[in-house]
């Protein structure tokens, strides 16, 4: 009996065969690519695209990604909300993205705290990001130190460079050599050499609003009836608005001068732009060129806007006045 069991067993045992299930796939990790210039001028454009060559290629080398997408923006790295920067977390949000490649830590974000809180962000997600350059991965906690150690640094590069660029700003100011001083504007043209000269068409429509307005009639009124003769505005529009005729009202270059530093670039990351009203030093460049109004015309001009505003400073803050000017009720009178 022993003996046949044991034949029966040696023959089901030469029946039996053993298939090898392998393991499951992992799949490609879907990579996206985050570039930023801070401007669209074309040296930083081309900057732009050897960004995004450069990390293709990086991508490309890697036998276990794909390439999702490319995002890219071309705004200040102090700015979070880069539309390209927004998509991109979005589709991160929407589990579309495995990992973020980008050049350096400054292309990616220059302050400190968004850079932690939005790596922060997507390491919750499972997401990684990796910082080409510096050869830095959010998956290796080791890094966390050095990413902001190095994010504190893009920081302060941009901040040394806002100011750089503020310094430059004010040096060309003082010294008069700004291309700002022969910016052009309606009543103006540049000639060969760049410098303001008039334009009489627009000068004869110039001297018109202020003859007008010091006449009476209100800014609103003004507008109507160069709409209606068909007379084009400073922006080549057929509709004048009441903010184009303010500002033709209140542009000191029709005297022959410029006045630069009128706004003014809030601290980082805060680069809003201010009115300047006494904050910061302003560049008066008196005889700048060829004057459109008389100074005497100017100066009536921004006393009767002065006496016609429904606003005055009372105590150091804005308030309505009991009375406000009309034109209509004016010409009745």
């Amino acid at each position: 009996m022993t003996s046949e069991w044991g034949e029966v067993m040696e023959n089901e045992k030469s029946k039996m065969t053993v298939t090898m299930i392998p393991a499951k796939s992992q799949g490609l990790k879907m990579v996206a690519i985050y570039c930023r210039v801070s401007t669209t001028h074309e040296a930083q454009e081309e900057s732009l695209d050897i960004q995004i060559k450069t990390l293709k290629q990086v991508v490309e080398d890697n036998p276990k990604w794909m390439l999702y997408g490319v995002y890219s923006d071309r705004d200040s790295g102090g700015n979070v909300f880069r539309p390209d920067f927004q998509k991109l977390i979005f589709d991160c949000y929407e589990n579309r993205i495995d990992i973020v490649l980008v050049k350096t830590i400054s292309r990616f974000a220059r302050n400190t705290v968004d850079l932690l809180e939005t790596v922060s962000r997507l390491k919750g997600l499972g997401i990684e990001v990796i910082f080409h350059h510096e050869n830095l991965r959010t998956s290796e906690a080791d890094n966390d130190m050095l990413i902001s150690a190095l994010g504190a640094i893009a920081q302060a590069e941009s901040e040394s460079t806002g100011e750089a660029i503020k310094w430059g700003l004010k040096r060309g100011f003082i010294s008069g050599n700004s291309k700002l001083y022969s910016r052009k504007c309606f009543g103006y043209k540049q000639n060969g050499e760049g410098e303001l000269i008039i334009d009489e068409e627009q000068a004869k429509v110039v001297r018109e609003i202020f003859d007008l307005y010091l006449s009476g009639l209100s800014i609103g009124l003004i507008a109507k009836e160069l709409n209606n003769r068909g007379i084009k505005s400073p922006q080549g529009k057929d509709i004048w608005s009441k903010k184009s005729i303010q500002t033709v009202l209140g542009n000191e270059k029709y005297i022959g001068q410029v006045l630069l530093g009128k706004t003014y670039t809030g601290d980082f990351p805060n680069n809003k732009q201010f009115m300047n009203d006494g904050e910061y030093e302003q560049f008066l460049m008196k005889d700048a060129h060829d004057p459109i109004i008389a100074l005497e015309k100017f100066e009536q001009a921004q006393e009767e806007m002065k006496r016609r505003s429904n606003i005055e400073i009372v105590n150091g803050a804005a308030k309505r006045k009991g009375t406000h000017y009309s034109s209509k009720r004016k010409n009745t009178e």
